[in-house]
């Protein structure tokens, strides 16, 4: 690989612009800012511990907090680019931890609202549905006195607040930080030594030189040993806080408040896990080719993410040749998000560019006070990467898609956020296999990329699943231990990758090495990435049968996710019914022909 610092410079920008948000970090309008939120929470988080029963006051406060949460939003989302952007700037960390004070008082304001929405009786809840200050905000009013019916006394949900800033979500910031300013030193295959930044990593084991993974592997270990018992400590901290509240709310499984925040029921998720169940060999039959490419009698971890079909020449990817790529698929079968990449482009929204001190990882966050998105990666010149731009876009063309909708209608879950990302990559990697100027080495490779998503969606992730699951089953008996972690973690493991993986090849570490588990405002964040995968399948595929009059349906689908659950919003587009596990059974087997076509590059 190249060294990014004497590459030649990207034409298209790599480095993003949040100019439009603050002028700059610590400038006047963002102190002013500050100090108006500041002011404003405490003024309404006192109106709403004083609602009664009248509904027109309550309907006063839901839209005066709708727009406090924009703006509130607004600035959480610039200081979130900003860590991620630079994991040493202990000032935008000092302001990090200073949100996590301010949206702890807006917890409060919210309990505040939920507890006064759950005190109505179900006529004066009708009659508030019916101001018209409220409309199309109806499906968040229900969910908020949905949760109000399962939250503490406002003092006890208040007490919440306060602690979680210094207690969980102070420990998602110290993972935050602590794997921001990670790096280990490597020994390269030709006997190099170099310090390389954790962000690097994973890169580094998406390269098809296998010495090369296997040094990043066991090299990119260390750091995360060594600091393990810090990093357990962490872990059982984040799902300890979250057991105590869901026992004191009267929550009674740890993942009630999962599936509520996924807008989807627990009928629903056992029917998607089931057909994974009992169709698991799909995937690993594209696991047992790439160890028969490699050579080997089966996969090390290590193995999981990297091509086993390399690219035709083994050139590496710039970024603006990956940026024209995904310019002409988008615009080649949907015009229109071909068209807001490429503004993405003009305007600065994409941070890319691979540097030291940087989080990693990859994400798509906005503002709907500035009706803005901005996506954050790492681009290291691979494929792999092309797809996550694509993937990250795909999200952003989603949020585009809501802008006219009100804030409280475009709050969408992670599940159905899931479904437009992968829905970008699908396009992406249709566009380039259906090139007609395509090579049959490009093709063989592009298979080859299609297999480790599917591989991703359908392994790895349920396989995360099952260790976070196993973990809060103990969790919740007492603190686990750095040793039963890694067991675990190796459990779930062989459970899914079954005999894809060889006998030393689990990684017991990956609990550690996972940003995803120490996200402390989400628990879970695993199945909905499943969720998102399998129904974007579906979604691709009437998009395939009906061509482009089915946009117009893709972005109807888009404007609902706000608005309805999982259940209603696949019912109303594609009239499924995603209870039963023959809907996902369906959408699983969708992979079989590119997977067939895989084993037939295989056995050449």
């Amino acid at each position: 690989m190249s060294n990014p610092a004497t590459a030649t410079p990207p034409t298209t920008s790599d480095r993003w612009s949040l100019e439009s948000w603050f002028t700059a970090f610590g400038s006047p309008d963002y102190t002013t800012f500050k100090a108006a939120l500041v002011s404003d929470v405490e003024s309404l988080k006192t109106q709403a511990a004083a609602l009664k029963s009248d509904t027109i006051e309550i309907a006063r406060v839901i839209n005066a907090l709708e727009s406090l949460s924009d703006r509130l939003g607004h600035l959480s989302a610039y200081l979130g680019c900003l860590s991620a952007d630079d994991a040493n700037d202990e000032a935008v960390k000092a302001d990090e931890a200073w949100i996590s004070t301010l949206e702890a008082e807006s917890t409060k304001l919210m309990a505040s609202l939920r507890s006064a929405l759950a005190a109505l009786t179900d006529d004066s809840f009708d009659v508030l549905l019916a101001d018209p200050s409220l409309k199309n905000a109806g499906h968040a009013v229900k969910r908020m006195r949905h949760e109000g019916q399962h939250q503490m006394k406002s003092e006890m949900e208040a007490l919440a607040a306060d602690l979680n800033v210094n207690g969980l979500h102070a420990w998602g910031r110290l993972y935050d930080t602590l794997t921001g300013k990670m790096e280990f030193e490597m020994t390269f295959p030709d006997g190099h030594k170099e310090i390389v930044p954790m962000s690097r990593r994973r890169a580094l084991m998406s390269e098809p030189d296998r010495k090369l993974r296997e040094a990043s592997f066991i090299d990119g270990q260390k750091p995360f040993n060594d600091h393990a018992v810090t990093l357990a400590a962490g872990l059982n901290g984040i799902a300890g806080t979250r057991l105590s509240l869901y026992g004191r709310r009267g929550l009674p499984h740890f993942l009630d408040t999962p599936l509520f925040d996924g807008a989807m029921s627990r009928k629903s998720l056992d029917a998607m896990l089931e057909a994974i169940h009992t169709h698991i060999d799909l995937p690993r039959r594209a696991l047992r080719k790439a160890a028969k490419l490699q050579g080997t009698s089966a996969l090390h971890y290590f193995d999981l993410e990297a091509p086993q079909i390399a690219a035709p020449a083994e050139k590496e990817l710039t970024w603006d040749e990956a940026c024209a790529t995904v310019d002409q698929a988008f615009s080649a079968a949907y015009p229109k998000l071909g068209e807001y990449f490429r503004e993405m482009l003009a305007q600065r929204w994409i941070e890319a560019q691979p540097r030291a001190g940087k989080r990693p990882g990859a994400f798509c966050t906005g503002s709907q006070l500035k009706h803005e998105e901005r996506v954050y990666m790492t681009f290291h010149r691979t494929v792999h990467d092309m797809v996550t731009l694509a993937h990250e876009v795909g999200h952003a063309w989603h949020s585009c898609v809501l802008r006219p909708a009100r804030s409280f209608a475009a709050n969408y879950p992670m599940t159905l956020a899931e479904t437009a990302s992968n829905f970008g990559e699908m396009i992406l990697l249709n566009g380039l296999m259906s090139d007609p100027a395509i090579t049959e080495a490009t093709k063989a490779y592009l298979l080859d990329q299609e297999m480790l998503r599917a591989h991703a969606y359908l392994i790895n992730i349920p396989m995360r699943y099952e260790f976070e699951k196993a973990f809060y089953t103990e969790r919740a008996s007492g603190e686990v231990s750095v040793s039963r972690l890694s067991e675990l973690m190796c459990e779930a493991q062989r459970q899914l990758y079954g005999d894809t993986l060889l006998e030393d090849g689990t990684d017991p570490m990956f609990w550690a090495s996972k940003m995803h588990f120490f996200i402390s405002g989400i628990s879970f964040y695993n199945f909905p990435y499943v969720f998102g995968y399998l129904l974007s399948q579906a979604l691709f595929a009437r998009f395939k049968a009906e061509g482009p009059s089915f946009l117009p349906r893709y972005e109807s689908f888009l404007s609902m996710t706000g608005s309805a659950t999982c259940e209603e919003v696949v019912k109303q587009s594609l009239g499924e019914d995603i209870t039963q596990p023959a809907f996902w059974a369906t959408a699983l087997k969708a992979i079989e022909p590119t997977l067939k076509a895989y084993e037939a590059v295989a056995a050449k």
